[in-house]
């Protein structure tokens, strides 16, 4: 016996659409986020982990939407009600974040390093290390947002 769907039609475009997974808020508030002299800034330094670099720019800029990013200290900054974090560009074989007021932070994560009056650092080796860190990454940046918040 053989079945047949009764009714069965081609499917067009619109059914396509409307089936279609809808985008996340956070690739909107990435691609609104970003700032074109952070990426042409980005474009001429050629650093060797410009993927990783900005694979963690992403993350950051999907934690919040008002987020923001901008070159500050000849590096990307983000800034979210004053700055948050920079990157550290001489670092040739990591992605280096500096989070300025970091001692500020409660890392239940481990992720910042570094035990300085005020700053902490997140390194990050390559692509898998970022994929598995993402959720402690989101965290810290919450907690910025939630301190700043008060």
């Amino acid at each position: 016996m053989r079945w047949r769907c009764r009714g069965a039609k081609k499917w067009s475009v619109s059914h396509i659409q409307r089936y279609k997974p809808k985008e996340t808020n956070y690739r909107k508030n990435f691609d609104m986020n970003k700032n074109p002299e952070v990426d042409a800034y980005l474009a001429k330094k050629a650093h060797p982990m410009n993927a990783e670099i900005q694979r963690v720019r992403e993350i950051i800029l999907n934690v919040h939407p008002n987020i923001e990013e901008t070159i500050k200290w000849s590096s990307p900054t983000f800034l979210y009600k004053g700055n948050m974090a920079s990157y550290f560009m001489n670092a040739k074989k990591h992605v280096s974040l500096m989070f300025h007021k970091g001692a500020l932070i409660n890392d239940k994560t481990g992720l910042l390093e570094g035990d300085g009056k005020e700053g902490r650092t997140a390194k990050f080796a390559n692509l898998e290390e970022i994929e598995i860190r993402k959720v402690d990454l989101e965290s810290v940046v919450n907690e910025w947002i939630r301190i700043q918040d008060k």
